[in-house]
């Protein structure tokens, strides 16, 4: 009942990306890139929003399974107000310094001309997104996942309508360009924020906010940072492995760089339901030590791992079959189909031990420990992954095909280390 609409939430923030690009794509090429180089820079956004999220799950889930309704709203005005004042700082620096942030990520003169609104729009008014993830997260972290994915259907719909409107200057709006795509954005995020919070002041949720009683409160704000960091470190570290395995790919031409982006494409949105099991778990656990049943919030997490384990195999054993086909869907180019079908088939290979690792790994932040897997992400992806990769490809001269087999291993030692270090059960004792 939580990994559904948990699962589908993601789904629809996924949508935002694509609605954007398929219209964008219709102005101009130096469009398409312009969105590109802002949403690489983004991903500084992305990190501290779902650092945030992560920690404010944690702390919510836990202060509702004590029964604590009073403390959990505590912790959500305090994660709005730390997530606010964040935004504000780097919303300040990106609406100033757009053109600049553009030129560093290597986008020419021309581009720069035609795509900075859209850039300084979209940073200068990051705060939506903060919020969206951060509200999202205090109904996830409550048990409340419906609503969550309901603000983002809301958010979604608005967005759809407004981008054609404002790109094209439908009706009796003006032609924007590039720049309607970010406005659009903006407001379905914020449309989608002003329904949470809508929700959060009435108090149809678990959580209710009291605005009359809000006050800073510095014990519960370092708690945050603390419990955030780790949140962060981990998207960071996943992150810049991914860009260190593209650039050893790139070195065996674009075909195979085309290949692996079709592949990893289809891996990411076939892992999505995995993902709503994983962030279920996150709020089960952090709810049942709370409610001083560690037990059950262990069984929870094992009883998730099964379910997903079948589902992973189950969509590995597919892949296998169906690569050619489910590839050629994407491109037409032969090698491209020949080098996404390896990549598909081998790194699948690892799902059946990486259905453990991303549940067990949302499990430790579910319980408070975010440093547990920002560690064991850090041993798998940065003195594994990436130095096997480079090893097996170039060294030994596997190609492509030593790096597809790199990820494969990394992940299935990541998932045996969450394993062990799950088993010793020093998570059930952390204090938040």
């Amino acid at each position: 009942m939580l990994a559904i609409p948990m699962m589908l939430e993601q789904v629809m923030e996924s949508i935002f990306a694509v609605v954007d690009i398929y219209f964008v794509s219709k102005i101009s090429v130096n469009a398409i890139a312009t969105v590109g180089l802002t949403e690489t820079f983004m991903f500084i956004v992305y990190s501290l929003a779902i650092g945030l999220s992560a920690g404010t799950t944690a702390l919510v889930a836990r202060r509702v399974g004590e029964k604590d309704r009073i403390g959990a709203s505590n912790v959500a005005v305090q994660s709005i107000i730390l997530s606010s004042f964040i935004a504000l700082i780097v919303g300040f620096i990106g609406f100033v310094y757009a053109e600049d942030i553009l030129r560093l990520m290597g986008g020419d003169e021309s581009l720069i001309s035609e795509g900075v609104g859209y850039t300084r729009i979209l940073l200068g008014f990051n705060i939506v997104i903060f919020l969206i993830y951060l509200l999202n997260a205090i109904f996830r972290g409550a048990g409340d996942a419906v609503i969550a994915m309901y603000s983002l259907i809301f958010a979604n719909s608005i967005n759809i309508i407004l981008d054609p409107i404002l790109i094209f200057g439908l009706g009796p709006f003006p032609e924007l360009g590039i720049k309607g795509a970010a406005i659009a954005t903006c407001i379905g995020r914020g449309s989608g924020v002003v329904m949470q919070l809508y929700i959060l002041l009435r108090g149809s949720s678990i959580i209710k906010i009291f605005w009359n009683k809000v006050k800073i409160d510095i014990r519960v704000i370092f708690e945050l940072i603390k419990l955030s960091i780790g949140g962060i470190g981990q998207f960071i570290i996943a992150t810049f492995s991914w860009i260190f395995l593209v650039k050893i790919i790139a070195q065996f031409g674009n075909t195979a760089v085309a290949g692996y982006t079709v592949a990893f494409r289809v891996i990411v949105f076939t892992i999505l339901p995995s993902w709503g099991l994983a962030n279920a778990v996150a709020t089960l656990v952090g709810q049942n030590l709370g409610a001083k049943q560690p037990e059950r919030a262990e069984e929870s997490a094992w009883t998730a791992a099964y379910f997903n384990t079948i589902f992973l195999f189950t969509v590995s054993i597919l892949f296998w079959i169906f690569a050619p086909r489910i590839i050629s869907f994407f491109t037409s180019e032969p090698e491209v189909i020949s080098e996404g079908v390896k990549a598909l088939r081998i790194i699948t290979l690892g799902y059946i031990v990486f259905s453990y690792g991303m549940v067990l790994g949302q499990a430790f932040n579910g319980a408070g420990d975010t440093f547990t897997p920002t560690l064991t992400n850090f041993i798998a992806f940065w003195m594994i992954e990436i130095p096997l990769a480079y090893a097996l490809s170039i060294y030994f001269g596997f190609g492509s095909i030593g790096v597809y087999a790199s990820i494969a291993i990394s992940e299935a030692f990541l998932a045996l280390l969450l394993i062990y270090l799950f088993k010793k059960g020093r998570w059930k004792l952390k204090k938040i």
